[in-house]
């Protein structure tokens, strides 16, 4: 009997040394909820730093990892192995989306979406020179933000009149909208394409700010961004930047929390 045919060479497996690393290195990141860098991997794997950042360097191509400042943590193609992502997970990786454009863009940056009839700002992340906006009208003037003017433009006509008979369109600055035909209106197919819609001092005064809407099915979603009025020329060139920089795993993380 030939040796390569007999029963202990049948049973032995073939391994393939280059998955069984890259799956160590991801086992490692999972151990680390903040990410860890790649010389920490690197320890903890046993594996050499040249090797550690040529597997990374793939890992991160397919998803498998996200690179947020040096770190390393799981991507949404963990998730995707089974099919579903803990709410926890879900908020965790969306702040991480939205530190990115705020560093990129130098803007504070918001998620908001369209939920049980109901306004809901779901996570935002500040920049140096560009803080948070004023949150506490946030639900109830949505007629005078960027992000709840875009929602209010992509709900249908039924939902928007149902929105402001319960909350009115009050004025929250002088130059806050006041009628319902004033509010713009965006087509429910291919709204990506669509114009930023921005606002300048109508929700806070001294801020301005850009929204650009996520659909998918019936679910209507907004990324917004603000800056003081000093620094509101930027404004338009931040919102043509955050309408091309929107990505799938925007989509993946929109409508899943």
């Amino acid at each position: 009997m030939n040796a390569a045919t007999t029963p202990a060479a049948d049973a032995a497996p073939t391994l393939i040394t280059s998955a069984q690393r890259a799956l160590r290195l991801l086992e490692a990141a999972a151990r680390y909820p903040g990410g860890a860098t790649a010389k920490q991997l690197a320890r903890d794997t046993g594996l050499a730093l040249g090797t550690t950042y040529h597997l990374l360097r793939t890992l991160v191509h397919d998803r498998y990892l996200e690179r947020l400042d040096g770190r390393y943590l799981t991507g949404p193609a963990v998730s995707g192995l089974t099919g579903r992502e803990s709410p926890v997970a879900g908020r965790e990786r969306l702040t991480r989306l939205l530190t990115l454009l705020s560093d990129e863009l130098s803007a504070a940056v918001y998620f908001s979406r369209y939920r049980h009839g109901e306004v809901e700002l779901v996570a935002s992340v500040p920049a140096p020179g560009a803080p948070l906006i004023d949150q506490r009208n946030y639900r109830s003037g949505a007629h005078a933000h960027s992000a709840g003017k875009t929602l209010l433009a992509l709900m249908s006509a039924e939902e928007r009149r149902s929105h402001l008979a319960r909350h009115p369109m009050v004025p929250l600055t002088p130059y806050t909208l006041r009628e319902p035909a004033h509010l713009p209106l965006l087509p429910r197919q291919g709204p990506q394409r669509a114009t930023p819609i921005t606002q300048y001092q109508e929700y806070v005064l001294g801020t301005a700010g850009a929204a650009v809407p996520i659909v998918a099915g019936y679910g209507i979603a907004a990324v917004s961004v603000s800056l003081p009025m000093a620094q509101a020329h930027r404004l338009a060139a931040i919102a043509a930047q955050l309408r091309t920089r929107l990505s799938d795993d925007f989509l993946a993380v929109a409508f899943g929390l």
